[in-house]
């Protein structure tokens, strides 16, 4: 295959092969490849002159609509690099994101116009349905991708920083390409699938539906939010639009096979389900596998800086409920290394740091090199030439036949409802809420329920009314323990371990 330098050529290929497919589509909206293609193309010349070149940042509030592509293509045609960002974000972590990238421009939908309004004067603001029918000039095309090259970004996503302030991830085209060439031929994705996109646009998981779909040929249709809370309606939506293959986080697998929806009706073309997110259990598994038997389920692992996953494992045998399904072996270009408190590697069976190595890798941390020299640090086990290896703080143990099993988070950094986040973030935006003293938060994972122990005299609905002003809503605790004050250790620091076993032990009683 022709060697790409930027993700944008998979849908010139396909335009050129399947102009008149169709790409990827909303309730109200969608958009063959040839249309995809002039849009984004046009789009791109645009941002390319208002950007004044190529290797910019560009910011695109996304929502659940095709239109949103348009912008983050455009970017791409345009020679920079796009940061997806949620057009429902609170407006104090939308503005720290954006002071962080100084973006160039910032794209936005008619749909999001109030959004980017209150944007106007510190940024350049674009509105996508002005740029994407214009003419375009396929000289400057030329131009731009003799000059675009594969390590540099293509997009930059946000995730929940330690210290309270969000932290942008930078992947490269080379880590995006390699990922879905590899992610193509393991799922064995072709022009005839249907795709069901259920992660937002702002999310990494979104990358396997959006480019899964530029590389193959496939349609994708965008689910529309409200169809998770009626399971009957989603069920029938699914067969309606005849999806053969969903890549969808654990979460929403997990929710719809407690819904009991499968005792009355089944998915009628499914023919695999892809997961990831957050761990995947043999309950809600063997629900799906019940109601489409002839389905294949594949489990994959990976945090965002490894380019969405490193790992996967077809699952090919029964589990019984309880049982852990394993997170597989690396993904081709991929190794990945267990390794020990003292960076050295853990005999198969013991628990260690999954820790990788390989194309997959971020670029970093965007305008953070203390941070990301702390995670991307030297092979330990190769002190002759550079060689990066990313401590993904996960912890897991290798199985005699080689798979991984996830175990446990190494901090407080969990995976709640897909979503990766940082347990600090939430402490630090309760800190800045008036009559909020001391707060902690953990993680209850048998409940998978965020629990905040906080020092006020609010209480929890207010509580969580004037933290979603400042985090977004999969981020609220969902178990509040509220006291006039919280126990201290010896080092007058909040007693964590204290306040956990409290919690726990007044639970199990």
């Amino acid at each position: 295959m022709y060697q790409l330098n930027n993700a944008a050529e998979y849908l010139i290929m396909t335009a050129a092969r399947l102009p008149d497919k169709l790409a990827f589509a909303d309730d109200g909206q969608g958009f063959t490849f040839a249309e995809l293609l002039h849009a984004s193309m046009s789009a791109g010349e645009r941002i390319y002159k208002e950007a004044g070149g190529i290797r910019k940042r560009i910011a695109v509030i996304v929502d659940r609509s095709a239109l949103s592509l348009v912008g983050c293509f455009g970017a791409l045609f345009a020679g920079s690099c796009y940061v997806p960002i949620d057009s429902k974000m609170p407006d104090d972590r939308m503005n720290d994101i954006l002071e962080q990238v100084e973006p160039s421009a910032v794209l936005y939908t008619a749909k999001n116009a109030k959004a980017a309004a209150r944007l106007e004067g510190k940024y350049k603001t674009l509105m996508t349905e002005d740029i994407m029918s214009c003419p375009y000039d396929p000289f400057l095309w030329d131009k731009i991708s003799a000059e675009v090259l594969d390590i540099d970004p293509a997009y930059m996503i946000f995730t929940s920083g330690s210290t309270g302030k969000p932290k942008g991830i930078l992947i490269s085209h080379r880590s995006l390409i390699d990922f879905t060439e590899w992610m193509a031929e393991v799922s064995e994705t072709d022009e005839n699938d249907v795709l069901a996109n259920q992660a937002p646009f702002y999310f990494d998981l979104s990358v396997k539906d959006i480019y899964q779909t530029l590389r193959n040929g496939c349609t994708t249709y965008i689910i529309a939010k409200k169809l998770f809370m009626f399971p009957t309606l989603l069920v029938d939506w699914l067969n309606n639009h005849k999806v053969t293959s969903l890549i969808w986080a654990t979460s929403a697998f997990r929710m719809v096979a407690d819904s009991g929806i499968f005792e009355k009706k089944q998915p009628q073309c499914l023919r695999q389900v892809i997961l990831g997110g957050e761990a995947l259990q043999a309950k809600h598994l063997n629900i799906w596998k019940k109601a489409a038997p002839e389905c294949r389920f594949i489990n994959l692992y990976g945090p965002t800086e490894v380019t969405v996953d490193c790992t996967y494992y077809k699952i090919e045998r029964d589990f019984a409920d309880g049982e852990p399904i394993p997170i597989g072996k690396a993904c081709r270009n991929m190794e990945v290394i267990l390794l020990g408190d003292d960076l050295k590697p853990v005999p198969d069976g013991e628990a260690g740091e999954i820790c990788v190595r390989g194309v997959g890798l971020a670029l970093g941390y965007f305008a953070d090199s203390e941070k990301t020299s702390r995670a991307f640090i030297q092979n330990p086990l190769n002190p002759y030439y550079p060689d990066r290896l990313y401590c993904t703080g996960d912890i897991a143990k290798r199985l005699p036949d080689g798979n991984l099993v996830f175990l446990s988070r190494k901090d407080s950094q969990i995976k709640h409802m897909g979503y990766r986040i940082e347990l600090g973030e939430i402490e630090t935006a309760l800190s800045g809420i008036p009559d909020v003293g001391d707060a902690i938060c953990f993680f209850d994972e048998d409940d998978d329920a965020i629990v905040c122990c906080c020092k006020t005299k609010l209480d929890a609905a207010e509580l969580s009314s004037r933290l979603k002003e400042k985090v977004p809503r999969y981020m609220l605790p969902n178990v509040w323990r509220i006291s006039d004050s919280l126990p201290m250790n010896a080092n007058g620091k909040i007693d964590r371990p204290k306040l956990k076993e409290s919690y726990f032990n007044e639970k199990n009683k």
